[in-house]
């Protein structure tokens, strides 16, 4: 008789009082998924099953290729994920909301850009954990809004929405960030 059991399947704890902060922090990244020459993986089982929502190892880019930053407003932020299909096949759908505050030509030109490029973006969580919208399997949609505001008290902005299937929610990413200007987050991570 075929294994069926899943090495992924565990006990789910909690510790009362332990705090769950939500929201993300004030500077997301992205990147076209064209820039990128190899992904890093998530681990699996004979079956193809995730054993871990962890990858393993880093993003490595083509060459001159380098993650761009956005700075939003957290507090207009939100990440959420949802299961999407039906049996056997359900995957999950990956959804990001970003506020940038601007709406000048810089915010323009990287709206058309993200409009029309299937990209992956890293996001930060309040415990300093980068989450990953973006699969290598499938399309990342992203959708650019921009409002100019109303009146001496309106807000102005420039909404990035991205949709991106994974097969687990948002999954977490340790590897490197390299980022414009020679700088690299989690540098200290040698997998790649």
């Amino acid at each position: 008789m075929e294994n069926c059991s899943s090495t992924f399947q565990r006990s789910l704890s909690w510790c009362q009082g332990t705090p769950e902060y939500p929201g993300i922090k004030r500077r997301i990244y992205y990147i076209a998924k064209s820039a990128i020459a190899k992904w890093p993986t998530l681990p699996t089982d004979e079956a193809g099953r995730p054993t871990a929502a962890v990858y393993e190892g880093s993003f490595v880019l083509k060459a001159d290729h380098k993650w761009h930053h956005i700075d939003v407003l957290p507090d207009k932020c939100q990440v959420t994920s949802e299961a999407q299909g039906e049996l056997p096949s359900q995957t999950q759908l990956n959804k990001l909301t970003a506020v940038h505050p601007g709406v000048g030509e810089e915010a323009s030109a990287a709206a058309a850009y993200i409009n029309n490029t299937d990209n992956v973006f890293l996001v930060e969580d309040m415990k300093g954990k980068y989450r990953v919208i973006g699969s290598d399997r499938w399309e990342t949609k992203s959708t650019v809004a921009q409002d100019l505001g109303q009146g001496a008290t309106g807000t102005a902005s420039t909404t990035i929405n991205a949709e991106a299937s994974d097969v687990v929610p948002a999954p977490f990413y340790t590897g490197k960030i390299e980022l414009e200007d020679d700088v690299t987050i989690n540098d200290t991570n040698t997998n790649s």
